[in-house]
């Protein structure tokens, strides 16, 4: 039967709850609560849109220079066209595969070590709960939490195992998850971009004359260079100027090592 009385409390309970929710309190547990729930989440999209650059540039970076480097290598030393195309697709096929084995296994040890912390994280919290209590009391404290708010705020925390953990490793470690996913995805990316740096500029050479194809190379190189110095800085941070320039005298710079052992092994073996 309906009852006005018991309508009333209901509705007064209601609107307390949700004026709970938009005080300190309610706001910070529930951030905290979400934080839990959302952390796999946000670990992954954190892996794969910031890293997503690194692993472009790591890769793409490396094997332009390294094909560069080839290619100045062996015009230094006199060898042919045909010998520079070969060992350059060589070298692109190989250092490709290599990459993204060493992005797949180093990406994979911050996996690692992640499960390894956490399991370190779980032990502590079994073995010495009011140790690490007091921990999560010292976190909120310095975000500037008092009183029984902080009391309050500790207890919501510590009530849930899986956001204890979760808010030792993200505030006290500084630590978020890698999925597979992310490990295979990261590989690839820096596979593709390592093969693609690689055809750069060994493309010159492929259709154009020696000493041309040279001159093509090393600008197309430093366009490139530069153009992803300018992407990263605007992504990121930092002047696109400054980290353009960078990006182009540190991938010369290196690829200008090949070109000066190659005229040495020239010179000796003249």
């Amino acid at each position: 039967m309906f009852s006005l009385k018991g309508f009333k409390r209901r509705r007064s309970d209601t609107i307390v709850q949700k004026q709970a929710i938009t005080t300190r309190l309610g706001r910070a547990v529930r951030a905290s609560l979400n934080d839990s729930r959302e952390s796999p989440m946000i670990g992954k999209e954190k892996h794969s849109t910031n890293n997503s650059l690194r692993d472009v540039i790591l890769g793409g970076q490396d094997g332009l220079v390294n094909m560069l480097g080839i290619a100045l290598g062996v015009v230094a030393a006199g060898g042919s066209t045909h010998v520079l195309i070969i060992t350059g697709l060589a070298a692109a096929i190989t250092e490709s595969i290599s990459m993204g084995a060493v992005a797949y296994t180093s990406f994979g040890s911050d996996r690692d070590f992640y499960i390894a912390e956490m399991a370190r994280e779980q032990n502590e919290i079994a073995a010495k709960p009011d140790d690490e209590r007091d921990e999560i009391r010292e976190i909120y404290a310095a975000k500037g939490f008092k009183g029984q708010l902080l009391e309050d705020v500790v207890s919501t925390i510590t009530s849930n195992r899986q956001t204890w953990v979760s808010t030792m490793m993200d505030e006290e470690l500084h630590l978020q998850p890698v999925a597979q996913q992310s490990l295979v995805q990261s590989a690839v990316v820096v596979t593709v971009a390592t093969l693609i740096g690689h055809f750069i500029p060994i493309v010159p050479f492929m259709v154009i004359a020696r000493t041309p194809a040279i001159i093509l190379a090393i600008a197309l190189s430093a366009v490139t260079l530069f153009a992803v110095g300018v992407y990263s800085a605007k992504t990121l941070v930092g002047d696109w100027r400054k980290s353009g320039l960078q990006m182009v005298a540190i991938g010369l710079g290196a690829a200008a090592l090949g070109f000066f052992i190659g005229r040495l092994f020239h010179t000796v073996g003249g």
